[in-house]
């Protein structure tokens, strides 16, 4: 199978070439951090200036090879837009329930990472332990496993369970972040995998865990909305910085 450019910047709007960019940084981001599953998980942004429609990686693109011209544009029955390009089923169920459910969200990051499956897969679920969870920990909820979100009827649960938090672990599957722009999700997803991660490497010590109590979450949570919640530039100091690392490398994200 080759993977085809499929839109031009002359055929599409300046603010939808824009936000391809955006995204197909993302996906560059997400693969310098080693946080892939081959080409099993899908990053999504919505179309600016059509809030039905969404653009996600072809079927069968690894993150390094994902360029701003080759995402494939689809609206939420599921029909692609204008050009050609297969698609994940399983990426289409899981990222319209998030545009679906909530008009703020812009970003969702769907990922199958170590960490993430582990902590979605023990009754516990994440324990405020670290610094990092602090970020998320108060802004996470939990999906029960449906299957491999093939089936169109897992998009109400989906929306149901995303409907007051940016972040959910979905059980014995991995993890789904949601943000109004691609740079907030991109925070959010980050601080979650780090926060699986770090519980995992806690726990597999065998000593007993010291959490954060719970007068520190609640204060730190308040803290994390008044800060973050309400700003319209969430993440974006860090974007900007590892897009530059990008661009520095020479990812050619931007064709």
């Amino acid at each position: 199978m080759s993977i085809a450019s499929l839109v031009t910047q002359q055929n599409v709007s300046d603010s939808e070439w824009a936000i391809r960019c955006e995204l197909a940084a993302l996906y560059r981001v997400i693969d310098n951090l080693r946080m892939t599953d081959l080409v099993y998980t899908h990053l999504s942004a919505r179309v600016p200036d059509e809030p039905n429609c969404f653009l996600i990686n072809q079927w069968g693109e690894l993150f390094d090879e994902v360029t701003a011209s080759s995402l494939v544009k689809m609206d939420l029955d599921g029909n692609v837009i204008g050009e050609q390009g297969a698609f994940n089923s399983a990426g289409f169920t899981i990222h319209s329930a998030c545009y679906m459910a909530r008009e703020d969200v812009n970003c969702a990051v769907h990922l199958h990472t170590k960490a993430s499956i582990a902590v979605a897969s023990v009754r516990c679920g994440l324990l405020p332990l670290s610094q990092h969870s602090l970020y998320v920990v108060d802004d996470l909820a939990y999906h029960d496993y449906e299957g491999p979100a093939v089936d169109l009827d897992e998009r109400e649960n989906l929306g149901r369970d995303l409907a007051d938090k940016n972040n959910l672990l979905l059980r014995n599957h991995g993890l789904l972040s949601v943000g109004r722009s691609i740079p907030e999700a991109f925070r959010n997803a980050y601080y979650l995998e780090q926060s699986c991660a770090i519980q995992v490497a806690a726990q597999s010590l065998g000593d007993e865990l010291i959490l954060l109590s719970d007068d520190i979450v609640e204060n730190m949570g308040k803290t994390k909305r008044e800060r973050f919640r309400t700003a319209d530039d969430t993440g974006q100091l860090e974007w900007d910085a590892l897009v530059r690392q990008l661009d520095r490398q020479g990812a050619d994200y931007k064709r």
